[in-house]
């Protein structure tokens, strides 16, 4: 075999343990890992308490598990649009209230403005609604954009004056009342027994997940030989093929063994002994479809390189031909439009629009890109980073309802000091690669 291995053998090999060998030759990000021990001291945490004060553990159980997933759908799918704003030096205040003010839109629509036209039930209706709604996001995001960007006014003036603004505009557009019941097909979005795919079309996302991290391993050591790029040893890549898959394929027997409640099965007419898995859930597909677009944009086209450019020093990306103005717009209508995807699978899971929809979910926002690794100093900041700081910051409002501390001031609290700690770690952790 002809392969150039990463490493050449050296005398202070013998030095690194076996773990920072490891870490080492499968190029794992030091950071990522301890998010992920982090979440995974918080899931045993809340499950080891539970067990000693009620005498049975509930967090890790299917059922807690697969609602855990939908719940940190909405907040991740901002978070992703976070990153880029972040990283570019720039803050946004008003996702929660433009989710609000889109899934006022997006009810506005279905309710009392398409059933004239289309009549009740069209299968159209869910379609039109989720393309106003989109384009209602983009739009404010890019008014945002330009005014921050053209007219140089600051990132967090703009948005803060957006978060009240938006939240006012959403109120006055349907008088304070609470658009319901949403459409059928809307509503599935949302997750819930019928809104999810089910055991097999779980089991078929899950092997093409495995099929896909094969695929980019092979790609990548193939891509890294044919440019002379040193390549990790076999058993690394071996090893993070077993890492991708088994990960991905125990989500899916999780999700796979969380039954339908009895309720559903009775108004299917199913016998209520009948085991019906409820699969991967929509709001989480629509989550991982993002996830993977974005980290797409961000790692592999000419506007995620200019965006690491600003962030790292805007000026001299000014000065190197880029236009900071223009992709700052973009950036800011992404945020928008990703903020009134998540406004979808808000209020589809409501099944209704709400003046409350995306109250105070900007803090949760950035409070998960940064604790995902995101430096509020700019120029650092990955889009897996902030799903996984979603899924830390809903892991802890979570595990503080299932012990018994349910008041959202002890939940505020929590997030208050995660995001605090968070940014203290970002601190050290740079003064140490300096």
């Amino acid at each position: 075999m002809t392969d150039t291995p990463t490493h050449a053998p050296q005398g202070n090999d013998a030095k690194l343990g076996p773990v920072a060998r490891f870490i080492r030759d499968t190029e794992l990000d030091t950071r990522m890992l301890g998010m992920v021990g982090a979440l995974l001291l918080i899931w045993f945490s809340f499950h080891l308490y539970g067990a000693l004060i009620n005498g049975e553990g509930v967090f890790l159980t299917p059922r807690n598990l697969w609602n855990l997933s939908v719940q940190t759908s909405m907040t991740g799918i901002m978070a992703t649009g976070m990153v880029l704003v972040i990283i570019t030096r720039n803050i946004d205040l008003s996702v929660g209230s433009i989710v609000g003010v889109t899934g006022m839109v997006m009810g506005l629509m279905q309710v009392e403005i398409l059933p004239q036209y289309l009549g009740l039930g069209n299968p159209a209706t869910w379609m039109i609604t989720v393309v106003a709604g989109l384009i209602a996001g983009t739009a404010i995001g890019a008014f945002h954009g330009w005014l921050i960007a053209y007219r140089g006014i600051p990132s967090f003036i703009v948005t803060l004056g957006g978060l009240m603004v938006w939240r006012g505009v959403a109120f006055l557009s349907a008088g304070g009342r609470t658009i319901s019941p949403v459409d059928e097909t809307f509503a599935l979005l949302g997750g819930g027994p019928k809104g999810s795919i089910g055991a097999m079309g779980s089991w078929l996302v899950g092997l093409l997940g495995c099929a896909a991290i094969l695929w980019i391993l092979r790609s990548g050591r193939a891509a890294r030989k044919k440019h002379g790029f040193a390549l990790r040893p076999m058993w690394a890549e071996y090893a993070l093929a077993a890492i991708g898959c088994g990960a991905l394929l125990g989500a899916v027997l999780v999700v796979n063994a969380y039954p339908w409640p009895k309720g559903i099965l009775k108004q299917m007419n199913l016998p209520e002994d009948t085991f019906v898995s409820h699969g991967f859930a929509f709001p989480v597909l629509i989550l991982a479809v993002v996830g993977i677009l974005m980290t797409i944009l961000m790692t592999r086209t000419r506007f995620g390189r200019y965006v690491f450019a600003i962030g790292g020093n805007p000026e001299a990306a000014a000065l190197s031909g880029i236009n900071t103005r223009w992709v700052t717009l973009k950036i800011f209508a992404l945020m928008g439009m990703l903020a009134a995807l998540a406004a979808v699978v808000a209020s589809a899971r409501l099944n209704s629009a709400t003046n409350a929809l995306g109250d105070l979910d900007e803090l949760y926002v950035i409070a998960s890109a940064v604790v995902g690794g995101t430096s509020l100093a700019g120029g650092v900041g990955t889009i897996y980073g902030a799903i996984i700081g979603a899924l830390v910051m809903q892991s802890l409002q979570t595990g503080m309802v299932l012990i018994g501390f349910g008041d959202g001031s002890y939940r505020k609290i929590v997030v208050g000091v995660a995001l605090v700690l968070a940014v203290y770690l970002d601190n050290l952790y740079r003064k140490k690669t300096k």
